[in-house]
């Protein structure tokens, strides 16, 4: 025979058992921050909040109707537009391929491309332009010979900002890319194949439905990219109103001459990069 069973204390402290040990209830969410993080944790955060803190305070509110109506100021914002809407097409063009190949095939040297591919991010934007510039220029490597047979010539053109835009921006699609076919199961692909598919039909049917959330994500982030890039766009296409001038560009240009222009197209862009980001976190950054 068994004895009676402890019973529990009601109130507060229900989750006593006569007899036996009080236990504390759980505080879910509360934890105590020590100091030592804290504290250079909130110098961080005001590192990194205290400039656009600044750019929002010293706004010329009043005249921003005014400074954002004008004709240079919607050319430059329709140029940067257009070039990185084009940059983010022509990266899921060969990027989405190019994450395939590093992700689901094994070949030698295949460490060695994958750092060349990610290069750009941490390689100066002006590098890239000075090097874009030994490749497509007239008188590149690759610009020499689209100049003498077709008569193209990529520098100081919309198409160059495109092109400066898409090397800097593609690593961004590329990374997300990849990591999201590394953590798709491939046993898919494998199915479809034995059925009969082949692997490119596997690719379009499977895969990519597999792999939207990474290739939404990466999308964004390239896009956003090529929207605020400035050092390869001036270097390989120059700064040309209507032409080449994105909206980093009329920045730098405007402040020279004129501050109030120059914070009302940086809040432009701020806003610009806030909507993206956030759009990125509550929409695809999870599924990814």
């Amino acid at each position: 025979m068994t004895g009676p069973e402890p019973t529990k204390t009601a109130g507060p402290g229900a989750d006593t058992v006569e007899g036996g040990p009080r236990r504390e209830p759980s505080r879910r969410g509360v934890r105590t921050v020590p100091v030592p993080l804290l504290v250079p944790a909130l110098v961080g955060l005001a590192f990194l909040l205290l400039p656009l803190i600044a750019l929002l305070v010293r706004a010329p509110w009043r005249s921003l109707p005014e400074q954002l109506t004008s004709a240079e100021v919607w050319q430059a914002l329709r140029l940067s537009l257009v070039c990185a809407t084009s940059a983010t097409a022509l990266s899921l063009l060969i990027g989405v391929p190019l994450a395939w190949l590093l992700a689901r095939t094994e070949f030698p040297g295949r460490g060695l491309v994958r750092a060349l591919v990610t290069l750009p991010l941490v390689l100066p934007p002006v590098v890239g332009g000075v090097a874009l510039l030994l490749a497509f220029g007239r008188n590149g490597v690759i610009g020499q010979w689209l100049d003498a047979w077709f008569g193209i010539t990529l520098p100081f053109t919309t198409t160059g900002v495109v092109l400066a835009e898409t090397f800097v921006a593609m690593p961004f699609l590329v990374i997300s890319v990849e990591g999201t076919l590394r953590a798709a199961d491939p046993r898919y692909e494998e199915a479809a194949t034995t059925l009969g598919a082949s692997r490119f039909t596997a690719f379009r049917r499977v895969t990519l439905p597999l792999i939207a959330p990474g290739i939404a994500a990466g999308s964004v982030l390239a896009w956003a990219r090529a929207l605020g890039e400035f050092g390869a766009t001036i270097t390989f296409a120059g700064n040309f109103p209507g032409r080449t001038q994105t909206m980093p560009l009329a920045v730098y240009l405007a402040l020279q001459n004129d501050p109030a222009a120059a914070i009302a197209l940086s809040l432009v862009l701020l806003a610009v990069s806030i909507a993206v980001l956030a759009g990125l976190r509550d929409r695809w950054m999870r599924t990814a």
